[in-house]
């Protein structure tokens, strides 16, 4: 009987970061029935990143169906030399968020979702402002949103 003896594991092809978990609750007849909502951002740092959400009844669960969801809702990212082309804007519910270009050295100027995301896609100096509500899910869909204009911009410039 051959055992492999030295299995290197893969590097997987997508990076993933946990922005939220919550457990979340419903009352029935008996009591409380607990699950776990998960916010996951996946991406490759190299232009392609995704925002997921996932239900489920223990954490790895919730956050498995997550990662899928995200990768489901990937979008790629237009760089240009490690930032974005043009200035964005764009509101998901009553989360705003504003993304601008910056010069190269000066970093990621964001909070919190904002941060996570612009990270996962692999953008290295970039400066935002996250307006109106603090809720990480709207929060990092507005930043895909916002991204996602970045590509339809600079497309029409170049």
């Amino acid at each position: 009987m051959a055992r492999k003896r030295f299995s290197r594991r893969e590097k997987p092809e997508y990076d993933q970061k946990l922005l939220e978990l919550a457990r979340v609750t419903r009352v029935v007849k008996g009591g409380r029935r607990f699950r776990f909502r998960a916010t996951v951002v996946a991406g490759n740092r190299n232009g392609k990143v995704g925002v997921g959400v996932g239900k489920g009844t223990d954490v790895s669960e919730s956050v498995r169906k997550a990662f899928n969801d995200a990768r489901r809702n990937m979008i790629q990212v237009r760089r240009y030399n490690n930032t974005i082309a043009c200035e964005a804007n764009a509101k998901v519910g009553s989360a705003k968020v504003m993304i601008r270009p910056a010069k190269p050295g000066r970093g990621i100027v964001a909070g919190g979702a904002v941060r996570a995301v612009v990270e996962m896609a692999g953008i290295r100096d970039i400066v935002s402002k996250s307006l109106g509500s603090a809720n990480k899910l709207s929060v990092a869909r507005a930043t895909v949103k916002a991204l996602e204009q970045v590509k339809i911009l600079s497309g029409r410039n170049s």
